[in-house]
């Protein structure tokens, strides 16, 4: 007769078995391809060819062939580029929602929740389609420079669309959520008899959000910005929509080598950088909590 530990573990067997299944197939499983696809040479017409390839790497990392595959600096650039958009995004990002969400903490709980509701409410509605309501806002003729010329405040229309500023700004007002949130929970945990106390021992404002309030915050800021970092890297459907040519990111060339150019082993070396990139990001982070876990 089985004992009460073994029961235990077969639960726990039988509650993880249907998650790890999913995880393998769908998750797992495609991440092996893409890394294999990525050493591959490839078809001619599409698809690959099933002998050793390293030139995939080279082309993009400075050892091409010269011949079959050359080097392209484009590639190194655009990588860049999607590394500094997201930076920016991050920084934006936190600029806008950390003042919000302590302002937002301390409301009444019953319009905190309304708040809450209003920050999550773009969820609810097509992401292509908000995008398309930002065209309408940056474009020449529309809201944002008619509001401008109507004001007097500029004399010809600004060029925002189809430029890195609008790439910038689409991704932003699609990550404010993912940022806020976890800035929302870290600043209802803040003891705010520190903050207090700070003010009674004579120091200012500046000086008792770097010295105190920050400090207590820092997981959430920290959380926000793995969180928002992570997708924008490989966001190709805000730069497709709002950058155009300029805005051009690691993810639309992806999307490029794998549906126009139908390159697969080189679509899937350029995504295996991005994950390489994300698991970097991941493993700093990880890092430090465990660091915190040990000093705490």
């Amino acid at each position: 007769m089985a004992t009460p530990h073994t029961r235990e573990r077969l639960f726990l067997f039988g509650l993880l078995t249907p998650v790890t299944l999913l995880l393998g197939i769908f998750f797992l499983l495609p991440l092996a391809v893409i890394v294999i696809y990525s050493w591959l040479m490839p078809g001619l017409y599409g698809g690959v060819e099933w002998e050793f390839y390293h030139w995939n790497y080279g082309r993009l990392f400075g050892w091409a062939d010269g011949v079959m595959e050359i080097y392209e600096p484009i590639y190194l650039k655009i990588l860049l580029r999607s590394l500094s958009l997201a930076i920016l995004t991050v920084l934006l990002t936190l600029v806008l929602c950390y003042p919000v969400a302590f302002w937002i903490s301390r409301l009444s709980p019953r319009w905190q929740v309304v708040f809450l509701f209003l920050i999550t409410l773009p969820f609810f509605t097509s992401l292509v389609v908000r995008l398309y309501a930002w065209l309408l806002i940056l474009k020449p003729s529309g809201v944002l420079n008619s509001t401008l010329l109507g004001m007097g405040l500029i004399s010809e229309p600004l060029e925002i669309l189809f430029t890195r500023t609008a790439v910038v700004i689409g991704m932003a007002y699609v990550m404010i959520p993912f940022m806020f949130m976890p800035l929302f929970a870290s600043i209802g945990n803040l003891d705010r008899s520190l903050l207090e106390a700070s003010s009674d021992l004579g120091a200012g404002r500046v000086q008792t959000f770097f010295k105190v309030m920050l400090p207590q915050t820092m997981p959430g800021v920290i959380g926000g910005s793995v969180i928002v970092f992570i997708p924008s890297v490989g966001n190709f459907v805000v730069p497709d929509v709002l950058g155009g040519a300029k805005g051009l990111m690691i993810g639309n060339l992806v999307e490029q080598q794998f549906l126009s150019a139908r390159n697969w082993p080189f679509g899937s070396a350029l995504s295996v950088v991005i994950m390489a990139v994300v698991l970097g990001v991941m493993l700093i982070y990880v890092t430090r909590l465990v660091r915190e876990g040990r000093a705490s």
